[in-house]
């Protein structure tokens, strides 16, 4: 058995749900102290009283930083890593002047892993643990992702993208083919390790009614897969889907009529949702994703948390990456917080965090597993240091609580916060802050 560990540390929990239940519903043990072994959190309280009561385990003292459960993204595109923070235009022409290329490239394994491995160690560096990610239509670009994952230890959600139209011709499948390489994927790594399979048409526009349907009989057949696709981003989407199946009630019908709802289905962005698709989406329990900088960004509209909330809708936060224009979580609660703003609604400190974390990982449907510190729980954690720069340091000694010294981390931290990451319970070792590199093909600045 593995030697039990030691956190030290303000440690962060959640007994509920923030937004619905109240602030209350976190806590904080200001001398607190978690304990880990065999990948599996054992205990938190007190710190004096878990030092008596394990005298031999390994102490890690981050006393000072708040320890947390780590981020859980619960929306992202590993393969347009290389092309975060392209000039914004609105979806459509950024899905073909960026993206679309970008993903031609995943054909080449070598560059599948060389993305994945890259994407991940991003990850970790901003504290993110799990995630759900979109890859290309390429079975490598998922071999890659899950190979990197499973190399870390990290809980990872993630699919083969399923586009039989609308797409370069180097990206189009078939129905047939999306369903018949999905299910290979699902053979080979749905549930090995801390892997999960998540059957992914990317969205209504870029599948026939035929493709979507295939891939609902596969969900069918595999319900503990999660399922991820795209709803109500844009207008001109929502105009989009409208030409391409005017049969359909509205945007959501479309998946409804392919057998595409429902617990574990996850539907990134939801901006543009009519009353009868909230009435759905929360009648058949799917999942509603959060994407604040991709929103922005891309100028989709702003997402109304408040009243889907007040809906018993089930929302997770996720940094949409590249679409998302940062890989940090701390900067997408901050995005969150200021969409909320315009809506006239403020999210409290405790909402923000517990959306990155029990949030995002009850949407997932793993809520049991991931994104708390409770007993039994998987070993993800993370140290966020509360004074990580100059000025995110002379405002949180401000602070008349804790809360209040959490607050400027939220709106101004990055990777420079995050002291300490353990996943699966083994302490990660995090690239020095500022010293990642990228080979010389990734820069594209002209030569001189």
């Amino acid at each position: 058995m593995d030697r039990q560990e030691l956190i030290l540390g303000q440690v962060l929990s959640f007994h509920g749900d923030p937004i619905t239940e109240g602030v209350a519903a976190a806590r904080i043990e200001r001398q607190g102290s978690v304990l880990i072994s065999g990948g599996r959190i054992i205990g938190h309280g007190p710190a004096a009283a878990l030092r008596a009561a394990h005298p031999d385990a390994r102490l890690t003292d981050m006393s000072g930083h708040l320890i947390s459960a780590g981020f859980v993204d619960a929306h992202a595109h590993m393969p347009q890593t290389a092309i975060i923070a392209s000039w914004g235009k609105r979806l459509i022409d950024w899905l073909n002047d960026y993206t679309f290329p970008e993903e031609m490239r995943f054909g080449d394994r070598a560059y599948a892993e060389e993305i994945a491995n890259r994407y991940l160690d991003l990850l970790l560096a901003h504290g993110t643990t799990s995630v759900a990610s979109f890859c290309t239509t390429h079975p490598a670009s998922v071999e890659a992702l899950f190979a990197a994952a499973e190399a870390r230890g990290m809980r990872v959600a993630g699919g083969k993208t399923c586009m039989d139209r609308n797409a370069p011709e180097g990206l189009i499948d078939t129905a047939q083919r999306a369903h018949e390489e999905s299910a290979a994927l699902i053979a080979r790594w749905h549930k090995r390790g801390r892997a999960i399979y998540a059957i992914t048409p990317r969205f209504a526009p870029t599948s026939t009614p035929e493709q979507l349907e295939a891939l609902g009989a596969l969900w069918a057949a595999h319900p503990d897969c999660l399922m991820q696709t795209h709803l109500c981003e844009q207008l001109e989407e929502l105009d989009w889907v409208r030409a391409l199946y005017p049969q359909a009630r509205d945007y959501l019908d479309v998946y409804e009529r392919a057998g595409l709802t429902g617990p574990g289905a996850l539907f990134g962005h939801a901006i543009h949702l009519t009353g009868r698709e909230r009435q759905h989406l929360r009648e058949s329990g799917s999942s509603l994703i959060h994407c604040p900088t991709s929103n922005t960004f891309i100028g989709s509209g702003l997402f109304d948390m408040a009243g889907l909330a007040a809906d018993g809708q089930r929302i997770g936060l996720a940094t949409d990456t590249g679409g998302g224009s940062s890989f940090s979580m701390l900067r997408t609660m901050a995005a969150a917080y200021e969409i909320a703003q315009l809506r006239g609604a403020a999210l409290h400190p405790a909402e923000l965090w517990w959306l990155a974390t029990a949030g995002s990982a009850r949407a997932l449907g793993l809520g049991d597993r991931i994104g708390n510190i409770a007993p039994g729980m998987e070993a993800d954690l993370v140290a966020i240091d509360l004074a990580s720069t100059p000025a995110i340091a002379q405002r949180s000694a401000r602070a008349n609580e804790l809360w209040e010294a959490i607050f400027p981390t939220i709106m101004m931290g990055d990777d420079r916060a995050i002291a300490a990451v353990w996943v699966d319970g083994h302490r990660r070792q995090i690239p020095p802050k500022g010293n990642e590199t990228v080979s010389g093909s990734d820069i594209g600045l002209p030569p001189a």
